[in-house]
């Protein structure tokens, strides 16, 4: 007789499947859902700045609540190959390379009021040295959301539990009016990601 699926496996299927039939590229947009109807933090018309942006479910997503009176830009390594409405584009860029300097020649310094961070490194198996590295590009996604921010906007990351993970949280919190820690339903149990988001950026 031969065993069903393992509970892991039904996970991966399930969210991905219900992905295809909803036009996502990845079942990751489902994080992004959650926080959004927990915290109603990206409204009608805002500018939105997608760090890590490929595969586009996160984009997608965003340009659905923006709607045409919004604008969504994503930036990647990796160009995104989804079709697009015409309220979101992307740019092929390092999120490591950018400053200020860049924000700039962009026009896009304090231009937007809500900066998305999903992204995670490439994991090589050991906990604590995945943990460093996905706090070193939230820092980045951190640092670039000060700079792109409008006074009063909105901030989420994801990033991996560990020793700099009270440290980053520390960041954001003093960044931010307020600040949240939550783990969508749609996060694997055993996955050490969580997500921290800071609402009403203020200028230091």
């Amino acid at each position: 007789m031969k065993r069903g699926p393992k509970k892991q496996q039904r996970w991966k299927d399930h969210y991905s499947e219900q992905a295809r039939k909803e036009k996502y590229p990845a079942r990751s947009v489902y994080k992004l859902k959650e926080a959004q109807k927990r915290f109603r933090f990206i409204k009608r018309g805002d500018r939105v700045l997608d760090l890590g942006c490929s595969p586009g479910s996160w984009l997608l997503y965003a340009a659905e609540l923006t709607g045409k009176q919004g604008r969504v830009l994503g930036i990647d390594l990796k160009a995104v190959t989804c079709q697009m409405p015409p309220q979101a584009e992307t740019l092929t860029v390092d999120v490591l390379s950018i400053d200020q300097v860049w924000f700039e020649r962009q026009n896009l310094l304090n231009h937007f009021d809500v900066v998305l961070s999903d992204m995670a490194p490439a994991t090589s198996g050991n906990k604590m040295l995945d943990a460093t590295r996905s706090y070193q590009l939230c820092q980045a996604a951190l640092n670039a959301a000060e700079m792109a921010l409008r006074p009063g906007g909105s901030f989420i990351c994801k990033i991996f539990q560990g020793e700099e993970f009270k440290k980053f949280a520390e960041s954001v919190k003093s960044r931010f009016r307020q600040h949240r820690i939550f783990k969508p339903r749609s996060s694997r149990k055993e996955s050490k990601e969580i997500f921290i988001l800071g609402i009403g950026f203020t200028k230091k």
